[in-house]
């Protein structure tokens, strides 16, 4: 998965905590109110990433805040610590790039694993290979998943493939959908968690059934587990026995971990071996990249043993959320999904027009150097009209906040909100 799967101007939203940008005169006024209205679209855009960027306190740093300089220092003195410094430098997958492979199929409890440049590319590769082995091109999934949304279209442009959809329901497939689909198909694509659905998971019964049913018609499974870090909360167990549920899981360096790009794809040494056959063919034997690699090796040790307490934490988040928003005063209608977050990230939705709640997130900032919400977006078709939905992660920076500190910025940002009109008439389902 590439940075193309997150709300459209996430990466432009995040850049930097210094001045990458002029507010835009055009826009008048604050820079809230520039929010959608001003001409230069990208200087509101940089002006946001400046704001947010630098703001004192944040629920989450993500991982292209901050400035070149300063990345590579933090990057380098962590390699001292963890013994790497003076490791040698890689050469067409050789090196820290042969050290991060082996870490991941020991963490996976896989056999072997290579290294990608990117996840569309490792889950593309894994699908054609399966594709090739089971004599089957189709392959089942979620028409939220990542391959159906964020792709192009690249598993029928580029590897002849056909997909089928067990269900269009907001959630995984369950056992009795996969067992009675009425079409064959060779692989079963499980996406854990599905982002676009809300970051949600199934149980861990309900995730065990289902890959039983994809066994008793002799489809592989292959788990989409870019998020594949944070499940082990929700499910109550490691990762290596989640990942043993499938036959080969793909898992990403920048999402949950904080590395700088990259991916790997985890199974039999077999497919493994044939994948990095097709990795040279799609142009991804990249001569050195020691760097993305070592982003990775640290995000193993720092970021994977910190996931449980973001999750903890991102369950105190929404639930001060929930009370704050359904208190007198309140939108009205709002949407916490899920409920009780699966992972450390969960979806936050309100009666509004997501220019006014951008305008306000960004105003909260300015004025009280606090990031509660960044980017609001419209929901899509599948929504309620007249609403707007973001995304909220907990990470480091948020283990700070108290359930007293989101209450305070949760009644901070409402406010903001009505100072720039009450919710549209009948926005939103009653």
């Amino acid at each position: 998965m590439d940075v193309d799967e997150l709300p459209p101007e996430t990466p432009g939203e995040v850049t930097g905590g210094t001045a990458v940008g002029t507010r835009g005169e055009a826009a008048g006024g604050t820079a809230g109110d520039a929010v959608g209205e001003a001409p230069d679209e990208g200087a509101a855009r940089r002006y946001r990433a400046q704001v947010w960027g630098g703001a004192a306190r944040s629920l989450w740093r993500p991982s292209v805040e901050g400035t070149v300089g300063g990345r590579l220092r933090a990057l380098a003195d962590w390699a001292d610590a963890a013994g790497l410094a003076d490791a040698a430098l890689d050469v067409y997958g050789d090196g820290l790039v042969e050290v991060l492979e082996e870490r991941i199929a020991a963490e996976l409890g896989m056999p072997a694993a290579v290294f990608f440049p990117t996840g569309t590319m490792a889950q593309q590769v894994a699908l054609r290979c399966w594709a090739g082995r089971t004599g089957s091109p189709v392959v089942a999934l979620h028409p939220l998943a990542h391959p159906e949304v964020h792709e192009g279209g690249a598993l029928a442009a580029v590897s002849g493939l056909r997909t089928v959809h067990p269900t269009d329901a907001p959630r995984l497939p369950t056992a009795e959908e996969v067992r009675d689909h009425p079409e064959p198909f060779g692989t079963l694509m499980l996406e854990l968690p599905l982002r676009d659905a809300g970051f949600v998971l199934p149980t861990w019964e309900e995730l065990t059934a289902t890959v039983d049913a994809a066994r008793e018609r002799d489809a592989v499974v292959h788990f989409d587990g870019a998020r594949l870090w944070e499940c082990p909360t929700r499910f109550g167990r490691p990762l290596a026995e989640i990942a043993g549920l499938a036959d080969s899981v793909y898992v990403s360096f920048y999402k949950s971990l904080e590395g700088m790009s990259g991916a790997a794809l985890a199974g039999p040494e077999d497919l493994v071996a044939e994948a990095r056959v097709w990795l040279h063919r799609y142009g991804g034997r990249v001569f050195q990249q020691y760097p993305v690699a070592l982003a990775a090796l640290r995000g193993l040790d720092t970021e994977l043993p910190r996931l449980p307490s973001y999750v903890a934490h991102a369950r105190v988040v929404a639930d001060v959320l929930r009370e704050e928003l359904a208190a007198p005063g309140g939108p009205g209608w709002f949407r916490i999904h899920p409920e009780v977050p699966h992972t450390h990230q969960f979806q936050v939705w309100l009666p509004y027009e997501p220019d006014v709640l951008t305008a306000a997130a960004l105003a909260q900032t300015e004025r009280t150097g606090t990031c509660l919400f960044r980017r609001w977006f419209t929901p899509g078709a599948a929504g309620p009209p007249g609403t707007a939905v973001t995304e909220v992660t907990v990470a480091s920076d948020g283990l700070e906040w108290t359930a007293e500190d989101v209450r305070t910025a949760v009644r901070d940002f409402l406010a903001l909100v009505a100072d720039r009109g009450p919710a549209p008439a009948g926005a939103g389902p009653r």
